[in-house]
């Protein structure tokens, strides 16, 4: 049998303070199995039927895809921290953040007072003709990808005003200041509103912008009166073509009226003259057809005709009979104006 040396002065420095562990355990040990106890519930969360949550496990998301890491409403069994973290996330609030990285700020302004330069300090965009313009915008956002917001997502108000600044600046840089400021609005701001959701998505933000309202799209204070001017002279020019149209609306259908009845008239008359010509080529047709059969005859007729034609209108008519023989050449009837009675008198180289 080994006979046992004399104690060591650890283990006699140590019995004392192994009685007092010995005699704590002994009065208090169920105490320490209920802060175990409670330890361990302390991982359970409840949900709120507006949330969601998600569970990081040593700094890590459990769960291989988003539908097994984000848990809906109700009771979440976890492990207490630091081994699970539950992050609860409010997927159905609507918040709003103020982006005035575009414009000056009240300070800024009053310091600026009636200055007739723009500082570089003031923020402003520059649109597609190369005009300057500042733009205030609120954001409303929520979040629609708890794990990725959870995980990935710097602070939410910060990357919201980043990426929808440079949307702005971008869709601004695509447009004319007239249509920015006239009828434009509406377009600039759904550009802009997708390009910063596209941002957002690549950043894997996880948040969705709800709404992009613009409360204050004009010129800098220091350029307002040089844009009054330009808008002034852009309105009278609008009133000066919409008068000039008004007058064409007018006067172009009466031309074209006016060009009409000519062209009917024009017609008519074509047909008159037509028909006029086409009778006198029928007659002609027809005394050509009779003289050829009796030529004595219709010269008789015609020469008669147009003696009657001549005469016709004087007072006192004396009958002159052609020369016999049908020998015209030489002859001539002469009325003259000064004899009282008016006779005609006949002369010619060859008389019988």
């Amino acid at each position: 049998m080994r006979r046992q040396g004399p104690p060591s002065e650890i283990g006699r420095l140590a019995a004392p303070i192994a009685r007092l562990l010995d005699g704590a355990w002994q009065r208090m040990h169920w105490w320490i199995g209920a802060m175990a106890l409670l330890y361990l519930l302390s991982g359970i969360t409840i949900v709120k039927p507006d949330e969601a949550a998600v569970i990081l496990r040593w700094g890590r998301l459990v769960g291989e895809t988003p539908a097994l890491q984000e848990h809906g409403s109700g009771l979440l069994f976890a492990f207490p921290e630091p081994i699970d973290k539950v992050v609860r996330v409010q997927v159905k609030k609507v918040s709003e953040v103020s982006v005035g990285a575009l414009i000056a700020s009240p300070d800024e302004e009053e310091e600026e007072g009636d200055s007739s330069s723009l500082s570089p300090l003031q923020g402003y965009a520059i649109t597609g003709d190369h005009n300057i313009v500042q733009v205030d915008m609120v954001a409303r956002y929520r979040i629609r990808e708890p794990a990725e917001w959870a995980f990935y997502s710097p602070d939410s108000e910060t990357i919201l005003s980043v990426e929808v600044t440079a949307a702005m600046v971008r869709s601004l840089g695509e447009m004319g200041v007239d249509r920015v400021l006239a009828d434009g609005r509406k377009d600039l701001i759904a550009k802009a509103a997708r390009r910063a959701q596209a941002g957002l998505d690549a950043a894997r933000s996880g948040l969705e912008l709800t709404s992009l309202e613009l409360t204050r799209l004009t010129p800098p204070q220091a350029l307002t009166s040089d844009f009054d001017a330009v808008q002034s002279a852009f309105i009278g020019a609008e009133t000066r073509k919409k008068e000039a149209q008004a007058f064409a609306e007018g006067v172009v259908p009466q031309s074209r009226a006016a060009a009409d009845q000519e062209v009917q008239e024009a017609h008519a008359a074509a047909d008159t003259d037509l028909a006029q010509a086409r009778g006198d080529a029928a007659a002609f047709l027809a005394l050509d057809k009779q003289y050829r059969a009796n030529p004595a005859v219709v010269r008789e007729r015609l020469y008669r005709d147009a003696v009657d034609q001549a005469i016709g209108g004087a007072g006192n008519v004396r009958w002159v009979p052609p020369p016999p023989g049908g020998n015209y050449k030489g002859f001539r009837i002469t009325i003259s104006g000064g004899s009282k009675s008016g006779s005609p008198e006949i002369s010619g180289d060859d008389q019988r």
